[in-house]
């Protein structure tokens, strides 16, 4: 029950999520990135891999919770650090725009993946 909450309610914040950005887009176009939707899917991608990962492992066996958080969290950010090496060698862009773009959905993502996590340990606290 935990899984199929969470993931809804990802679906509906990855949604909530792209709004803003698609008005940027049709407002003031110079205000995302060439290939913004790509860096986008992948932050959103890796964000709930991370989350499944987790409530799968809390719900399987609870003393793995802390070390699986870590672990996938760790592993996040890595493969979010290579992500933007790559995007930025490979693309051309402004840096204060990509600063921007790459802040707005790495935090808000990780914003929402805490609030998630938090959630399921005060459930289980109960």
């Amino acid at each position: 029950m935990k899984l199929t909450f969470t993931i809804v309610s990802f679906l509906l914040f990855v949604a909530l999520l792209a709004v803003p950005a698609i008005v940027v887009s049709y407002l003031q176009p110079g205000w995302l990135v060439p290939k913004f939707w790509v860096m986008f899917l992948f932050i959103c991608l890796l964000t709930f891999l991370t989350l499944a990962l987790i409530v799968i492992v809390g719900e399987i066996k609870k003393d793995l919770y802390t070390q699986t958080f870590m672990a996938a969290t760790t592993v996040k950010i890595l493969f979010t650090l290579f992500f933007v090496l790559f995007f930025l060698t490979k693309t051309t862009v402004n840096r204060y725009v990509f600063m921007a773009d790459f802040l707005y959905i790495y935090f808000l993502n990780m914003g929402f993946e805490i609030y998630c996590l938090l959630r399921n340990l005060r459930n289980q606290n109960l």
